[in-house]
């Protein structure tokens, strides 16, 4: 342990203060001179968590670009510019440019959790230096050897083992996730690595003292304390490509091929049928155009904003978009249960009273506490402010109780005795002596219990009873003092001696009122919710039964830090697939558990608010944080945050992610089907003796019109019903999963057919209409598209069922139509487009091709739902 070490010291907790501070050449009572601060300072460095270098920004430009789907993109774009297309070119490139620039945005976002991770540490620390003088330093300045003051309020600056405290009371929840706040100790534990929670002679950077004072020797600063460990995890953990982005990429590779291979083979078709070389490479070129969707990054984009900013009307932040969609593929979410599923306050859940007279039991609460008024509530200790909530709510006038009878003297609590006692005057006379503790250090000093001999057993039983629930218990008992001056010379032993019991408090970190529905919900989707704390295994099991995350009655094993740290890799998979539980885990343990889930195939959302939540926040497919409640660390490293800190808010992001994945499924379907479509009539005009259907320009136009408005539409498309009852998709699921691409072949084999059966037929009657025929094929397929996307608006319904429900989509729809029509009809576009009125014939003739599309997709919309039944 010397001080010159850059080390942390092993096991401080272990060792007597006074040991501690002789291996570090510090006396406790003068603090380090000048001369050892510099020096040490020079050896470990500043007081401060790790930070990852920042990415080069040519690195985050280019991150885009690798996607294949965007390479194409660009390709497409050169090609357009070649063949005279400036239009086209100039919007593919603002598409890709802007997908571009909201990739960085998100990765300059997602760059600042270590900023906020830095935050939490304290900025000022009160030290005792230079010959016992306190000092004002910044706490980065600490280090190892410095001798620390603590006050109530005050973030704790750097990992300290105490060794004087003053009824020192620590909130550590959001480092363990222990939502009771911690009494300290200053005396020396066993040797082992006992939880953190359970380290009560240690106090760590970043908690909160919320009573009392202390001081506490410096014994790790900076990336050794155990905050600084969170930050080392959090800066190691990489994030994970989205099922969307896994998808999307699988896809661009998938569709790059096909289309070069298309495109290749309808121009040797060409050629060979005897068409001008240029032309059919001009057609080519412009199908190759055509068949790449490239719309779909600006519609994906389109959709998950959209879907964002419904998230924020229902107090859910998205940080980055993607993981929008990623909330319809979670499998599993793993929850913190403190400040989470709970409230992150205690509540006295049920009580019961031994003595004639009820009101005794809140004299005791109220008398016998420490918390006082301030703001609109109390404040102190959580669970004596419950107390005072409680004989509230009972009725009692808090202030006027502790008016009547003053405070005389007072035993205060403290972690051996496991109790404190206060004496006040009694309305009555004389005075009383009220005590309140843990149950298993009063129940022993009480002699009765009111006037029924066997009430201190069934006290004891139901102590026992409720402990085993998960709630904290505590007893209340009195004594009648007739001494005041013989009374007040007593020390605690003396004083809490033959007390009479009246009565017993069970309190709990209560779940929110709407969690349970929430995990109900996510059970009937298909996602299967894990609790993972830092807290009792008691309580986590009876919130977990409270909650419907394990059977109610029966069965819920729970499976500790300890055990966890037991388990190799393949006992931990085993354990995983069947546990809902975990208790008393460390940061590192939370990670290993969702590491164990992904490797399994499952796609892991872990909600949490604690600083401990952070690095599997990050390693999760997706992390969702409390934004009310929450630090800021939880809130930077995961992709959501929940602006209410309703678990139940998680339920409408899932529902949302599915909505968002229907709807890209939709647009995928709509849009690949149309180019089956176009694809298709060129493919096969020449197999059976027909003239190119269509000019390169139609085939742009198309492209422009279907895939412009229309498709975007479909992102305001309402949610399917059942939603949220079915199964999540298989993490693997491909997006053409589900029949899709057997759909767009045979409808737009259906499409192609019906288009050039109408240029048959037109050049038929009139050999030399060779413009009649193309505007026909060209109007044909416009509207066949236009059909098709009202046709796929569901996947189950009805086209006429909820017609109106979309709008912006009927809108797009419309306008497709009018300027379809335009160019057909006004002579001015004629020119460009080389387009031919059509008689009312043959309009009609296309109309009803369209129809007939429409028709195909509702029988077998109606041939799945009979399938469906079935089953």
């Amino acid at each position: 342990m010397a001080a010159s070490s850059a080390r942390p010291i092993s096991e401080p907790h272990a060792h007597p203060t006074t040991t501690l501070a002789d291996g570090l050449g510090v006396r406790l009572d003068h603090g380090l001179a000048d001369d050892d601060v510099a020096a040490r300072q020079a050896s470990h460095g500043p007081n401060r968590l790790p930070e990852a270098p920042p990415r080069p920004l040519w690195l985050r430009l280019l991150d885009p670009f690798r996607d294949v789907i965007v390479v194409v993109l660009l390709a497409a774009a050169l090609i357009s510019g070649a063949i005279g297309e400036v239009a086209d070119t100039v919007a593919i490139l603002v598409i890709v440019l802007l997908n571009a620039g909201i990739g960085l945005w998100q990765e300059w976002q997602a760059d600042r959790a270590l900023q906020a991770l830095g935050r939490r540490a304290a900025p000022q620390a009160t030290v005792r230096r230079a010959g016992g003088q306190l000092r004002q330093v910044a706490s980065e300045d600490l280090v190892p050897g410095d001798v620390v003051l603590l006050e109530a309020g005050q973030r704790v600056p750097a990992d300290l083992r105490l060794h004087q405290v003053a009824r020192l009371k620590v909130d550590e929840s959001a480092l363990t996730g222990e939502s009771v706040t911690v009494e300290k100790t200053t005396a020396a534990l066993p040797e082992g690595e006992p939880a953190l929670g359970d380290r009560h002679n240690m106090a760590w950077q970043g908690t909160l003292v919320t009573h009392g004072h202390a001081e506490g020797l410096v014994v790790a600063t900076g990336r050794h304390t155990e905050l600084g460990r969170v930050a080392a995890l959090l800066q190691r953990t990489e994030r994970r490509l989205t099922p969307l982005q896994q998808r999307l990429a699988a896809f661009g590779r998938r569709i790059a091929w096909v289309v070069l291979a298309i495109c290749t083979l309808v121009f040797a078709l060409g050629v060979l049928r005897g068409e001008p070389v240029l032309g059919m490479a001009l057609t080519a070129i412009s199908l190759a155009v055509a068949a790449i969707p490239e719309a779909l990054p600006a519609v994906v984009t389109v959709l998950l904003a959209l879907g964002a900013r419904r998230l924020v009307a229902v107090h859910a932040l998205v940080r980055r978009l993607p993981s929008v969609e990623t909330l319809g593929s979670v499998t599993v979410i793993c929850s913190d249960k403190t400040g989470t599923l709970t409230q992150n306050r205690m509540q006295l859940r049920t009580h019961a009273v031994f003595v004639p007279e009820p009101v005794a039991l809140w004299t005791a609460a109220v008398l016998c506490n420490d918390a006082r008024a301030g703001g609109s509530g109390w404040v102190g200790d959580p669970t004596e402010t419950a107390l005072l909530q409680a004989a509230e709510a009972a009725g009692v006038e808090v202030a006027a109780h502790q008016a009547a009878a003053p405070r005389r003297h007072e035993w205060p609590f403290d972690a051996e005795r496991k109790r404190m006692a206060t004496l006040h005057d009694a309305p009555s006379g004389g005075w009383v002596l009220w005590v309140k503790g843990a149950p298993e250090t009063v129940l022993p000093r009480c002699r009765l219990a009111g006037d029924d001999p066997g009430a201190l057993a069934l006290a004891q039983s139901t102590s026992d009873a409720w402990a085993a629930e998960g709630l904290r218990v505590l007893a209340l008992a009195r004594r009648h003092v007739d001494d005041l001056s013989r009374a007040t010379a007593w020390d605690a032993d003396q004083a809490e001696q033959a007390l009479e019991l009246v009565g017993l408090v069970g309190l709990m970190d209560p779940p929110r009122p709407e969690a349970r529905a929430a995990v109900a919900e996510c059970r009937a989707a298909g996602i299967r919710p894990v609790m993972i704390t830092g807290d009792h295994p008691a309580t986590a099991l009876a919130i977990a039964r409270e909650l419907g995350i394990v059977a109610h009655t029966g069965g819920g094993r729970v499976v500790t830090g300890p055990e966890l740290a037991g388990l190799d890799d393949t006992a931990l998979a085993a354990t995983v697939r069947e546990v809902a539980v975990y208790a008393r885990t460390d940061p590192a343990q939370k990670i290993r558990i969702v590491q164990a889930l992904q490797a399994q195939g499952q796609f892991v959302a872990m909600t949490g608010d604690g600083v401990n939540d952070a690095p599997a926040l990050r390693q999760a497919d997706i992390g969702v944080a409390m934004g009310l409640g929450g630090t800021d660390v939880a809130r930077e490293a995961a992709s959501l945050v929940l602006l209410d800190d309703h678990f139940a808010t998680i339920v409408g992001a899932v529902r949302e992610g599915r909505r968002i994945f229907d709807n890209i499924r939709k647009f995928v379907r709509y849009a690949l089907t149309g180019n089956s479509g176009e694809i298709w009539v060129l493919f096969l005009a020449p197999l059976v003796g027909l003239p190119m259907p269509l000019a390169p320009l139609h085939i742009l136009w198309v492209n422009l019109v279907t895939d412009g408005l229309p498709g975007l539409a479909l992102a305001t498309e309402p949610a399917e019903g059942g939603v949220m009852r079915r199964p999540p998709r298989a993490p693997d699921e491909s997006v053409l999963a589900g029949g899709l691409w057997q759909h767009t072949l045979w409808v737009g084999l259906l499409m192609g057919g019906l288009c050039l059966a109408l240029q048959a037929w037109a050049l038929h009657g009139d050999p030399g209409s060779t413009a009649r025929a193309q505007t026909l094929v060209f109007t044909t397929l416009t509207f066949a598209q236009m059909a098709h996307l009202l046709a796929i608006r569901s996947e189950h319904d009805p086209l006429w069922r909820g017609l109106g429900g979309n709008p912006p989509l009927l809108a797009a729809v419309g306008l497709t139509v009018v300027l379809q029509l335009a160019v057909v009809y006004l002579p001015a576009l004629q020119a460009v487009f080389r387009t031919e009125a059509l008689a009312p014939l043959d309009l009609a003739l296309s109309v009803g091709a369209a129809a007939a599309v429409a028709l195909a997709v509702e029988a077998e919309k109606a041939w799945r739902r009979r399938g469906a039944a079935a089953r």
